[in-house]
């Protein structure tokens, strides 16, 4: 067979990566008439992304108002759970609104494999080229000016105006040019999931929802071992997608060398977790990095000829779990930026291109991230939040609820006194004033 060869053909722009983010810069750039190349690695869009996900909809619809009309959705939420979890309990918070029951719907889950395809059938539908299962192995560089892609095809050289990178976390096009450092293990988690397949019925039942309904239960506390990180679990129809994740640095320096499939499998024998998984088949399991070290983690985003987006430019908000529609996000600002500057007639300069940034500035992409700049370190330096605390609020739940002829007042001194024999006062006051000060 042939190995195919690339175009000679120069284009208005070339994005690397088809998946949120380069999706949303690809649709936004061809959208405006520009001639656009999207390479993508895989088969096919989202073939390596096999994961759940929640989708954000108010991101997705600046780019296609009517999605809801065909894309791959699986549940809209109508419930969030937060957990905090020892061994053999939980104290939790719910909120549940049937305000969130009615369209337009606000968040949804999603297989990743099945929406980034869809999302790429949009790309195409608009006008751009798409091009899989090809690698870029290099940014073509003329001095400090990107001005094209180096691929692994036959006469793989191909050429334009700029280059949006929107190729993952750890980018490895832009270290490979100079573009950003290496990333810190201090700076992404690992994290791994599995999809668990059964019966809607069941998954209704269990989780006390209607047809199409959904619940999201993020948690924190003993399952992940004192290190920084969390788990979640969602629906989707017909299937519970259940992970964990931590940052990387706190792998490599556990000294119980506790890998990241034996906290998901601790997580599933949780006894709170354990009977709403009862009777799934693991069909699914994915490990894969989220960029989590905030603004302090944020590259240079872009240049003379070149623009980061996504994961690739470290857009994660790890306090609220978002990451879709920070990519997203991302990927429309920087497609808007380089059609209003062909528009203009300008030359994709860093000066031009800077534009970029100041639109991410006035967002809510950059605006978040800078509202919890400290909190990265804050829980880096303070493991007790994942361990000391957890354990201390479950068993002060436990004492207060336990009915034993121990009158409230004595109890109350008991649970106050575990929280200062564990912390004591200076330690509860600095934790209390660190957190409000990074979350403020």
């Amino acid at each position: 067979m042939k190995e195919p060869t690339m175009s000679h053909e120069k284009f208005d722009a070339i994005v690397v990566g088809a998946g949120p983010s380069g999706n949303a810069a690809a649709l936004t750039m061809a959208k405006a008439g520009l001639k656009v190349l999207q390479i993508e690695r895989g088969e096919y869009p989202g073939s390596k992304n096999v994961q759940g996900a929640i989708l954000y909809a108010d991101a997705l619809e600046k780019l296609v108002p009517d999605f809801r009309d065909d894309a791959p959705l699986e549940r809209h939420i109508i419930e969030q759970r937060m957990w905090v979890l020892d061994d053999n309990s939980f104290v939790g918070s719910h909120y549940r609104s049937d305000d969130y029951n009615k369209p337009p719907y606000n968040r949804y889950t999603i297989i990743r494999a099945q929406f980034d395809k869809w999302f790429s059938s949009k790309v195409r539908e608009a006008g751009a080229l798409v091009i899989c299962e090809t690698t870029v192995e290099e940014l073509l560089m003329d001095g400090e000016r990107c001005v094209g892609v180096r691929c692994d095809r036959i006469g793989g050289e191909v050429f334009a105006d700029v280059v949006v990178l929107a190729d993952g976390v750890n980018s490895v096009l832009a270290r490979k040019a100079g573009l950003h450092g290496e990333i810190q293990a201090k700076n992404v988690a690992l994290a791994v999931k599995e999809i668990l397949f059964m019966p809607e019925e069941v998954i209704q039942q269990r989780f006390n929802v209607k047809e199409e309904e959904g619940v999201v239960i993020e948690m924190v506390g003993s399952v992940t071992e004192g290190m920084v990180g969390t788990g979640f679990l969602y629906t989707n129809k017909d299937s519970l997608t259940i992970g964990v994740g931590c940052l990387l640095s706190d792998f490599k320096a556990n000294e119980k060398r506790t890998s990241p499939y034996a906290l998901l499998e601790k997580l599933k024998k949780h006894p709170s977790i354990a009977p709403m998984l009862e009777g799934g088949e693991m069909k699914e399991y994915a490990a894969h990095l989220i960029p989590e070290g905030g603004l302090r983690a944020v590259p240079q985003l872009y240049g003379h000829g070149w623009l980061i987006v996504g994961d690739s430019a470290g857009f994660v908000n790890a306090v609220h779990r978002e990451g879709s529609n920070l990519a997203m996000t991302s990927g429309r600002l920087a497609g808007e930026t380089v059609a209003a500057a062909k528009a203009a007639g300008k030359a994709m300069t860093a000066q031009t291109l800077a534009a970029y940034k100041a639109a991410l500035d006035a967002s809510f992409v950059m605006k978040d991230l800078k509202k919890y700049k400290h909190l990265p370190e804050v829980l880096e330096r303070s493991p007790h939040f994942f361990d000391t605390y957890p354990a201390l609020v479950n068993r002060a739940a436990k004492t207060y609820f336990t009915v034993d002829g121990v009158d409230k007042t004595t109890k109350q001194r008991e649970i106050l006194g575990s929280f200062k024999a564990a912390r004591r006062v200076t330690g509860l006051v600095g934790d209390a004033f660190k957190l409000w000060r990074a979350m403020r």
